[in-house]
């Protein structure tokens, strides 16, 4: 009985290592980052309209409006509502849609989770430190991952090398 209960313990804990794991990584994060507003109104002090309406309500900013559309240079694209890093310019593109596009992620700095707002499902990602909304990624992006991380520029500030 007691090796069953051993051999049970142990594949319970190498299943859940994933996730503790994950959680570890959560609170690695979550341990540099300073305090974050706790509502709405502490949030709306904190960021322009444009980025309260796209971080904290799902918004989407109008195609061809950020100029981060045109931004060239060495460097990082951070989370605009508590700087955590998702993005090195290395990995944008020109997608041509009207909204500064990613081909990846810095590791671990987005979550996902579906969206059926326009009806059909599309995956949108949040910041995994605040969890202000960036964009949707969608499969039609250039190798090497075919993704298309299509991002808010208002959800974002580029802080050079």
């Amino acid at each position: 009985m007691q090796r069953r209960n051993f051999l049970r313990t142990m594949l319970t804990g190498w299943a859940l290592w994933p996730l503790l794991a994950r959680s570890l990584e959560q609170e690695k994060i979550m341990k540099d980052t300073v305090m974050l507003p706790k509502d709405d109104n502490e949030w709306r002090q904190r960021l322009a309209p444009e980025a309260f309406h796209v971080l904290r309500q799902e918004g989407t900013e109008r195609p061809f409006t950020s100029p981060l559309n045109q931004e060239k240079r060495q460097g990082t694209f951070v989370c605009a509502g508590c700087d955590l890093p998702l993005f090195d310019s290395s990995m944008k593109y020109e997608s041509g849609t009207g909204w500064p596009s990613f081909f990846t992620t810095l590791p671990g700095a987005v979550e996902t989770r579906l969206d059926f707002k326009l009806l059909l499902p599309r995956t949108e990602y949040h910041c995994s430190r605040c969890g202000g909304h960036q964009g949707h990624v969608f499969d039609d992006g250039p190798p090497p991952t075919g993704k298309r991380y299509c991002n808010n520029g208002v959800a974002l500030r580029f802080v050079p090398s």
